[in-house]
């Protein structure tokens, strides 16, 4: 699903430009290789929800084609990951908290914070590494306009994120 990987991959970006390293999936076999905490991240549970009548949400002007658009609009209830992982504890720590205040305050405006968890600071034997282990509740919404022709549209974005 397009809109899971966008919402991770706009967390790991605003983790990173917060200056915490963030990756999709740790790489145990390279773990050594970064200096402080690192954060694996993902997208747990998800729900979509409809906005508005079958999505729609109304019309916009397209300044660049000078037309009107059609307008959609889809959200989901989503449960991000971040695992923060580091070789001292300090370090562990101080990453969650870098973590903690872009999870809470750092996201883009398409992605709304709810609930944050963190468990308890501990040793994870296999990796070699202190873990912290944290969850957001949050709400993605996504937009997309019609196409030129009306019969096309084109993919969800989140909202706030600029396209490629």
């Amino acid at each position: 699903m397009k809109e899971l990987t966008q919402v991770r991959d706009a967390v790991i970006a605003a983790l990173e430009e917060a200056g915490l390293k963030a990756l999709t999936v740790f790489p145990q076999e390279r773990m050594r290789q970064y200096d402080g905490a690192v954060a694996a991240v993902g997208v747990g549970t998800v729900e979509g929800k409809a906005m508005g009548f079958c999505n729609y949400l109304g019309q916009t002007y397209d300044q660049e084609a000078g037309t009107v658009r059609e307008l959609y609009g889809k959200q989901l209830e989503a449960v991000v990951t971040v695992d923060v992982r580091a070789d001292r504890a300090a370090d562990c720590e101080s990453g969650c908290a870098a973590a903690a205040e872009v999870l809470l305050s750092g996201l883009p405006a398409g992605i709304r914070g709810g609930e944050l968890n963190w468990e308890g600071l501990k040793w994870e034997k296999e990796t070699g590494m202190f873990l912290r282990r944290g969850s957001l509740r949050c709400r993605a919404v996504f937009v997309a306009r019609s196409g030129g022709d009306e019969t096309a549209f084109l993919d969800f974005i989140l909202k706030g994120v600029m396209e490629h």
